[in-house]
């Protein structure tokens, strides 16, 4: 395909999806090194029915990559930016009062909680977008995309005080992208899942070197 060029990420960066849901898996990595996959529902706190089995994403047939800020379905673009990588903190014990535990019939409010440190989420170099966020992404508008992700979560998740504290989250992770930011962005196609980018777009990549043109 002339007058396109695509990119030629180092192993590190190349996404990793499950070979039975084809879907996006995220990578943690414990102390000791020990390296980790899990579905993005594992990841909040639920399951799934099956095993994550990791594979490079051009290894999977099929592969669905959904936008990694709103979660919508069919991904259209792929940016790059800064890796990032958050501590995730492990519960180790809960206290509330023996009062409320027997008045409230076992649903006893938590007074406090004890965390530990946890596995190392790793967040990768590349970000996937809908053709919406893209928008805002351009923009280089924080807020906007922030309140496009907290409006497609489930209740669950920003009810209440909960909503400040995602998206205080949200504003450290996606901010970080947008002040990172590579030139350019690539187009997801079947045969490319990894991103065609336009030559315009595309003149540098990590090293700083003029990405390669398809013949």
């Amino acid at each position: 395909m002339t007058g396109l060029a695509w990119t030629s990420p180092s192993p590190d960066e190349v996404p990793f999806h499950c070979r039975v849901c084809r879907r996006a898996l995220h990578r943690s990595q414990t102390s000791n090194g020990v390296v980790t996959f899990l579905h993005p529902a594992e990841v909040r706190g639920g399951t799934v029915e099956h095993t994550a089995q990791p594979a490079p994403v051009t290894e999977v047939e099929s592969p669905i990559i959904e936008c990694d800020f709103c979660s919508r379905p069919d991904a259209d673009w792929i940016y790059v930016c800064a890796d990032q990588e958050s501590e995730m903190r492990i519960v180790t014990a809960r206290t509330i009062g023996a009062g409320d535990y027997q008045r409230r019939h076992h649903a006893a409010r938590t007074r406090s909680v004890e965390t530990t440190s946890g596995p190392v989420h790793i967040w990768g170099e590349r970000w996937s977008a809908c053709d919406g966020c893209a928008t805002l992404i351009e923009n280089r508008d924080l807020y906007a995309l922030i309140s496009r992700v907290t409006d497609a979560l489930p209740s669950k998740y920003t009810r209440g005080k909960r909503l400040a504290a995602v998206r205080g989250r949200l504003h450290g992770n996606y901010g970080t992208v947008l002040a990172t930011l590579r030139p350019g962005r690539g187009r997801i196609t079947p045969q490319h899942p990894l991103g065609l980018w336009t030559p315009h777009d595309s003149t540098s990549s990590a090293t700083g070197e003029a990405l390669p043109f398809e013949s």
